[in-house]
């Protein structure tokens, strides 16, 4: 889960593993492959940031054959 924070000022949790994109419209705009979107705070890199370590905490990028590596 990432914290995130709505433009209201309310934050929340958010599974990264749902999210498809994260896109600037101005706002922040995160897009879950639900088709699911929240506006958030954050910049674009902060939402990169947290999902980057998201995935380095839970080492899901630690699976060979997700990171795409089919011969190991």
């Amino acid at each position: 889960m990432i914290a995130l924070t709505k433009l209201n000022g309310k934050k929340f949790s958010l599974n990264a593993l749902y999210i498809e994109t994260v896109e600037v419209f101005p706002d922040t705009t995160v897009t879950l492959t639900t088709g699911r979107k929240y506006v958030v705070l954050e910049s674009e890199d902060e939402v990169n940031e947290r999902i980057l370590e998201f995935y380095q905490k839970t080492q899901i990028l630690s699976n060979p054959h997700l990171r795409g590596d089919e011969d190991e």
